[in-house]
């Protein structure tokens, strides 16, 4: 809130509300703020930020293709997908922990080149016309355990960065869950362009060349030295409890975003798994990665007019707000799948994307201000693994329903991802104190 000119006696009661021309000005304050961000992380974090968490994306969908295309197995290229999510799940917040401890910078030079020897342990694997299954699942693991989770851990370089520039930071959540959305519509792409040209192996290759290079460059980039206000002093973390008690610590205050999130991971993987099959009935199979890209480009458009949000509005409203928008595209969609028309089904993920990136923003918002002191970077990047786990999860709800009920069937996994979104929202709201009480950087968590 502004403050009045001149400021007032003891006696006086506080003046009113700001004029119109400080909404003005504050709006121009809060749109303004990404031109904040090369200036406090430097020109070159940004894209190479970008360019290190595209092989994330490039990684699960090269694995698929590569699988199936060598054991002629859809459902064995679907298994190597779920081993690399596993992987994922397991590895993400293992590396937020390590994060936590040791910085960024020595995690990041690990996994990076851990994760390009690992690709090429799965081409290995698959090299022959049987290769063993176990190896193949295996590698798959492990790649995804070793990716360097890069979104979640340059999240918690703009939280020490903007320690006291809210509106800052509140470009900075907008600005990265855009960077996701447009990451995961162009990962795929740029892998299914060089399988086209040469081979989903050749893809592989590429993303291994670039986790080592971008990721390589992402740990050396001196925003890696960055500590949020929550990090204490190494003698002070050294009290901390750690292990499995302090895992399950960590669960129970990001109970409300893990939930959230793998609620939006089964959107994104029943969406997918449902237009996939639709565009099959209707004779199109190709069209499923574009009809399903439209969703990103409405989640990055309106993931950055978030910063432009007024600040009185909390994050606990806006997650109400936005889950009941996506719940009402997503019987939208359910709707318009029902009647086989594809133009119809295109614009209902249309709708139903200006409601995912303000979710996505709002979620990662709250799992960082309710993080213990010391484990912003464990809390990211176990979010971000709930994220994986529900799109491995919706994916193989919405393929089964697809294939053992109906077309139609599949898009209800959406409205039951939707329907799960809301209530954990509606849960944050009706305990408005439980976020101040689990960590110091916790007392803002739904304001």
């Amino acid at each position: 809130m502004t403050r009045s000119a001149l400021p007032a006696p003891p006696t006086q009661t506080p003046a009113a509300g700001p004029s119109p021309s400080d909404g003005r000005r504050g709006a121009l304050e809060r749109t303004g703020a990404y031109a904040r961000l090369p200036r406090l992380a430097g020109p070159w974090f940004l894209p190479v930020a970008f360019l290190a968490r595209l092989p994330f994306s490039m990684l699960t969908i090269g694995t698929l293709l590569l699988v199936t295309q060598t054991t002629g197995s859809v459902g064995q290229g679907g298994l190597a997908s779920a081993a690399t999510a596993l992987g994922t799940a397991v590895g993400g917040p293992t590396q937020g922990a390590l994060a936590d401890r040791v910085g960024q910078r020595r995690v990041v030079l690990v996994c990076a080149p851990l994760a390009g020897l690992a690709v090429l342990a799965l081409l290995a694997a698959t090299a022959g016309p049987t290769g063993p299954a176990a190896a193949v699942l295996g590698a798959a693991a492990l790649v995804g355990a070793s990716v360097p989770q890069v979104g979640p851990l340059a999240r918690v370089r703009w939280i020490a960065l903007t320690a006291d520039e809210p509106r800052t930071l509140s470009a900075a959540m907008s600005y990265e869950s855009t960077a996701d959305e447009v990451s995961f519509v162009l990962g795929p792409a740029l892998v299914g362009v060089l399988a086209a040209l040469g081979s989903p192996r050749t893809a592989m290759l590429a993303a291994a060349a670039l986790v080592v290079v971008a990721g390589t460059a992402f740990a050396l980039h001196p925003t890696a030295r960055a500590r949020t206000g929550t990090n204490r002093p190494q003698a002070a973390r050294s009290t901390r409890p750690t292990g499995p008690r302090a895992a399950l610590r960590l669960v129970r205050v990001e109970a409300v975003a893990v939930v959230g999130m793998v609620a939006m991971g089964l959107v994104f993987g029943g969406t997918q798994a449902a237009l996939t099959a639709l565009t099959r009935d209707v004779g199109s199979p190709d069209l499923a990665g574009l009809v399903y890209a439209v969703l990103g480009v409405g989640s990055a458009i309106t993931a950055l007019a978030v910063v432009a949000l007024p600040d009185r509005w909390s994050q606990a409203g806006r997650w109400t707000t936005f889950s009941g928008g996506l719940l009402v595209s997503a019987l939208a969609l359910l709707g318009a799948a029902s009647t086989g028309s594809l133009p119809l089904v295109v614009a209902a993920v249309a709708v139903a994307g200006l409601f995912v990136g303000p979710v996505m923003v709002t979620v990662f918002t709250v799992a960082g201000r309710r993080a213990p002191a010391g484990r912003t970077a464990a809390a990211m990047t176990l979010v971000a693994s709930a994220n994986v786990v529900g799109v491995a999860l919706g994916a193989t709800s919405a393929g089964l329903l697809a294939e053992s009920a109906s077309t139609t069937a599949a898009f209800a996994v959406p409205v039951v991802a939707a329907t799960l979104l809301l209530a954990a929202g509606m849960s944050l709201t009706s305990r408005p104190r439980a976020g101040r009480r689990a960590g110091t950087s916790a007392a803002a968590a739904v304001r």
